[in-house]
């Protein structure tokens, strides 16, 4: 009976402890779950921000983020690309040379580390009540500058259209069209677009050339004189007008700064299509937004084509080409965006001052060819550099097995057009200056730096 009845106290006892255990069980469970980053309050805003751009209906990338239910089938697939770096698309080095970039897209560490832990912790969705409001994105029909600026380019021009065959190699249209103008304007943004949601599928690249009479000596010198693969640049002085690849949507000059463009001008167009599968006519459009005609810019820019030379890439093997560009007058660098192929890994560009010392100004260490990424400084750390700097351009180049890009190591690879071929050159952009007018924004640089580090004491 004894025994009986102690066999039964320590069955009520263990049932107590087991009831007293299920608050501290479940409230544990609880501050967990809260724990977990929420696709509503933490990650929406991440989408929002870096990923919806392209990961939205329209657009050009394979699957929308816009909602939970879109988002949580790539959950895995979103965790890995992130911690590896592939999204979003931003190669650009981030631990040498200038590292502050007007449209930078990349993930803080500590954004991704929220993307982890919301993968990790089952993809949760959150309280629906705290997601951001959607944002209100242009339509993929109309122009992308057009809120910013208040309305469509005030000028459009358009490339001849090209039917693309469903299954045919490459093919590079390059056909010459007049700008229409009758008078000198200068340009203040400039965006590129296939003329349909259809083109984006073929068009690989849109180079346009401004075909002018160029009133500047040194500007028609330093382009004439520079050359891609031995091939000088074919603006015949007044630069390249601007370069569209995916990954990009326009141009948008600093405030006082713009692009002249001269009366009986012509666009000479440099299109890179390719072949999808199904037959598709398009053109390409050139949206200009313009100065009003009393209130041109004070300084001039100009997108420059800087190349590395010729390529001789062996089998199996690697390669590193290099270019040198001298600047004519002095000038600030607006932007830096490396070009290459398949076998092209990474490229850097550095300037070699006047007096001997050499600053490296950026460094892309993951190139990718997918991605034509313009790296756009932000104001107070744009490059200000004097009268006879020299950018050095350096590209690298792997044609090994160990490059998951290429098609065919056990082949040689030069220069060329073809994607199976190679390039290596930089687009940018820059804006000239006077020697007093250089002078003048050096001492306008550092008085704003020296306010700010003041302050900040």
């Amino acid at each position: 009976m004894k025994s009986a009845t102690l066999k039964s106290l320590g069955v009520l006892l263990f049932v107590f402890a087991v009831v007293a255990m299920v608050p501290v069980s479940a409230s544990a469970g609880q501050e967990e779950a809260e724990a977990v980053p929420t696709y509503s309050k933490d990650i929406a805003p991440i989408f929002q921000a870096k990923c919806e751009a392209c990961h939205r209906a329209g657009s050009i990338a394979p699957m929308s983020l816009v909602t939970y239910q879109e988002s949580r089938p790539w959950a895995r697939s979103i965790k890995d690309r992130v911690v590896s770096r592939q999204m979003p698309p931003w190669h650009v080095d981030p631990t040498v040379g200038i590292t502050e970039f007007k449209n930078d897209r990349s993930l803080t560490s500590e954004e991704i580390d929220l993307v982890v832990q919301w993968v990790d912790g089952g993809a949760p969705r959150g309280n629906p009540e705290d997601m951001p409001a959607a944002v209100d994105w242009p339509d993929e029909s109309k122009w992308y500058f057009a809120d910013r600026f208040g309305g469509p380019p005030d000028l459009v021009i358009e490339s001849t259209p090209y039917t693309m065959a469903a299954e045919t190699g490459d093919a590079w249209w390059r056909p010459t069209v007049p700008t229409g103008l009758n008078e000198q304007r200068w340009a203040r943004a400039i965006e590129t677009r296939p003329g349909t949601v259809e083109g984006r599928k073929i068009t690989h690249h849109a180079i346009s050339r401004l075909v002018q009479e160029e009133p500047d000596e040194a500007i028609r010198r330093a382009n004439s004189a520079n050359s891609v693969g031995g091939v000088a640049d074919r603006s015949r002085g007044a630069g390249t007008f601007m370069e569209w690849a995916v990954g990009k949507q326009g141009e948008i000059m600093r405030p006082g700064s713009g692009k002249l463009m001269m009366p009986d001008s012509e666009i000479e167009w440099d299109i890179h299509y390719a072949a999808a599968g199904e037959e598709i006519t398009d053109n390409v459009l050139l949206g200009v937004y313009l100065y009003p005609k009393d209130e041109p810019p004070q300084y001039r820019q100009v997108l420059h084509l800087m190349g590395t030379g010729q390529m001789d890439i062996p089998a199996n093997g690697t390669a590193v080409t290099e270019g040198f560009f001298p600047l004519q007058r002095a000038g600030r660098i607006e932007s830096f965006q490396p070009h290459m192929h398949l076998r092209g890994t990474a490229m850097s560009m550095e300037a070699i001052l006047p007096t001997g010392r050499r600053q490296l100004l950026s460094h892309v260490g993951d190139f990718n060819f997918n991605w034509h990424n313009s790296y756009v400084y932000t104001d107070e750390v744009a490059p200000l550099l004097p009268k006879g700097t020299l950018l050095k351009i350096t590209a690298w180049y792997d044609n090994t097995a160990a490059n998951r890009s290429n098609p065919d190591p056990n082949v040689w690879v030069g220069s060329g057009s073809r994607t199976a071929d190679e390039m290596g050159h930089a687009w940018v952009n820059v804006t000239y200056f006077e020697d007093e007018e250089y002078e003048a924004e050096v001492a306008r640089r550092e008085a704003a730096q020296s306010e700010t580090q003041g302050g900040g004491q």
